[in-house]
């Protein structure tokens, strides 16, 4: 999002691509040049040149819940109700869970990467040999709208789950991120970046998780 809270969904990144200078962080301030998209026509979608992306800064933990705060939605509903692609939402009683994949959809996940491999240049070799996550990870939360469970996009909580496990094994690392989002981020505050689907704009799914205050540092005094 922009310093003027203007959501931008930004593609195609190939982010394990990016070269030093333009691979950036979650809370980083990016610059840019973009286009529309030819055929999304979600007013958040940009059609990014990567040769251009430059990171500039990044923005201060404590200026962190002035920024997001004022963009969190009711539901994912009350977004879409707007005109809204993308929200946020806090939810209540959030619950993480993870479900083991068959060996079935871990192949067929396996035949996607190969896929999107295919369809890359030769520079982009890497994704075909990409392993998927062995487990579905999942939130079952409330929000204004009533109750919910969401297959967790969050790529973040993949990728930590890899880390975790080659440093402390399996059974721990799913432990650690239950003791993360089941735990630590609901009693210190967490927002859900969520967002609908181009070719089934009624579908939204939950793309990030955001670790944020429940209220500002004024509040905290």
């Amino acid at each position: 999002m922009t310093a003027s809270r203007e959501w931008k969904r930004l593609y195609p990144v190939r982010f394990r691509q990016l070269t030093s200078g333009r691979s950036f962080r979650r809370w980083d301030w990016v610059e840019f040049a973009h286009r529309p998209p030819t055929t999304d026509r979600r007013r958040e979608s940009c059609h990014v040149f990567e040769d251009a992306i430059k990171v500039v800064g990044a923005l201060p933990e404590n200026d962190r819940f002035a920024l997001l705060d004022p963009m969190v939605m009711p539901s994912a509903s009350a977004a879409a109700s707007s005109g809204a692609s993308l929200a946020l939402i806090r939810p209540s009683n959030p619950r993480f869970r993870w479900r083991r994949k068959s060996e079935a959809q871990l192949e067929a996940e396996r035949r996607e990467y190969r896929e999107a491999g295919r369809q890359q240049s030769l520079l982009d070799a890497d994704l075909a040999a990409f392993e998927p996550t062995p487990f579905a990870f999942a939130f079952t939360f409330r929000d204004a709208e009533g109750p919910h469970t969401w297959t967790c996009g969050d790529w973040e909580t993949h990728a930590t789950f890899f880390y975790w496990r080659k440093r402390y094994g399996e059974a721990s690392a799913l432990e650690r991120l239950g003791g993360r989002f089941n735990d630590e981020y609901p009693a210190k505050g967490m927002l859900f970046a969520t967002g609908n689907m181009m070719k089934r704009p009624k579908t939204w799914q939950l793309l990030g998780v955001v670790r944020l205050d429940e209220k500002g540092q004024l509040g905290l005094l």
